[in-house]
C-alpha cells in the first residue's frame, strides 16, 4: 500500500495541477471527489486511474464497507489527512478522490437518437452541470459543446452533474458551426431559441432535431442562428422576459419528453 506524507511528492503535485484546465487537457484526466461520485464512477465503469484515500477514512468509517470492497479492486493511494485537505476542493472533505481518464477527442456523434443537445459558448459551470443532469434524465447519452463553452471537467461542473458525467458522452467541437453543418447531412434540423419568432416550444416536432443552447448573455451566435431550420421561444405570461439557461433547457427538453410519451 502506497502512503504519501509530503506535499513535495510528484504524485501529489500532479493531482494538485489537475485543477488547471490546460493541465487536464494535456494529461486527459480530471479529478472527482466525494463518496457518491466515486461510487457512481465505479458503478458506471468509468476509466478510473487511481483512487486517493485519506488514511484515516477507514478508521473513521466514513466510507461504507461495501464501497471499500469495490475501491480495493482499484489502484489506491493513501495520503495523510493534511495532504488530503491540501488536495480537496470542498470545505468538509469525505476522504476520497479519484482521477478519471477523459473522453477521447475522436468520439463519433450518435445519429440514432431523436434529439441532440449542443451548447454554444455556455459559460456558467452551474448551468453546464445542471444541463448535463437534465440531458441524462431524459435518456440522452451525448452532448455537443463548443470550444468556448466552460470546461466540462471543472470541479464545480463535475460535482453538479451528480454522476451524469459518467453516462453522457462529452463531444467537444473545435468548430461548432461546422459540426452542425455535418449533422444536417444526416437529416437532422437545427433548432435555436430566439425572441425573433412567433413559434413556441410547443409548435415543433422533436424528432431528428439539434437543440442549440446559447451563451447566457448573448444567446446563440448569429452565424449559427442563420444555419437554423427552426426558431422557437418559451411563452411567458408573467413580467420576466428571460430564463436561466439551464431552466430554459429543461423546459424545452421536457416538451420533447411530453411528445414522446404521447406516442405510447
Amino acid at each position: 500500500m502506497q502512503r504519501i506524507t509530503s506535499k513535495e511528492n510528484e504524485f501529489v503535485k500532479h493531482v494538485k495541477k489537475l485543477k488547471d484546465k490546460k493541465y487536464r487537457d494535456i494529461n486527459k484526466e480530471y479529478v472527482i471527489e466525494g463518496i457518491k461520485l466515486v461510487a457512481e464512477a465505479i458503478q458506471e465503469k468509468a476509466p478510473i486511474k487511481q483512487i486517493i484515500l485519506c488514511d484515516d477514512c477507514e478508521k473513521n468509517a466514513t466510507i461504507p464497507k461495501d464501497l471499500m470492497y469495490e475501491i480495493a479492486k482499484q489502484e489506491c493511494v493513501y495520503v495523510t489527512e493534511k495532504i488530503f485537505k491540501y488536495l480537496s476542493e470542498v470545505q468538509t472533505p469525505q476522504g476520497i478522490l479519484a482521477i478519471i481518464e477523459k473522453n477521447g477527442q475522436d468520439i463519433e456523434i450518435d445519429y440514432t437518437q431523436d434529439i441532440i443537445v449542443a451548447l454554444d459558448d455556455l459559460q456558467d459551470p452551474g448551468n453546464l452541470g445542471t444541463i448535463l443532469r437534465t440531458v441524462d434524465s431524459i435518456g440522452l447519452t451525448q452532448i455537443l459543446v463548443s470550444k468556448g463553452t466552460a470546461d466540462v471537467y471543472n470541479a464545480k461542473v463535475v460535482r453538479s452533474t451528480m454522476g451524469a458525467i459518467f453516462r453522457v458522452k462529452i463531444i467537444e467541437c473545435e468548430d461548432l458551426k461546422q459540426t452542425l453543418k455535418e449533422i444536417k447531412k444526416h437529416k437532422f434540423k437545427i433548432v435555436v431559441s430566439s425572441l425573433q419568432t412567433e413559434n413556441t416550444i410547443y409548435d415543433i416536432n422533436y424528432n431528428k432535431k439539434v437543440i442549440v443552447i446559447g451563451n447566457e448573455a448573448n444567446g446563440v451566435e448569429l452565424e449559427i442562428q442563420e444555419l437554423a431550420d427552426e426558431k422557437i421561444k418559451i411563452p411567458m405570461i408573467g413580467k420576466t422576459e428571460s430564463l436561466n439557461a439551464s431552466v430554459a433547457t429543461g423546459i424545452i427538453l421536457y416538451e420533447y419528453v411530453r411528445q414522446k410519451r404521447e406516442l405510447f
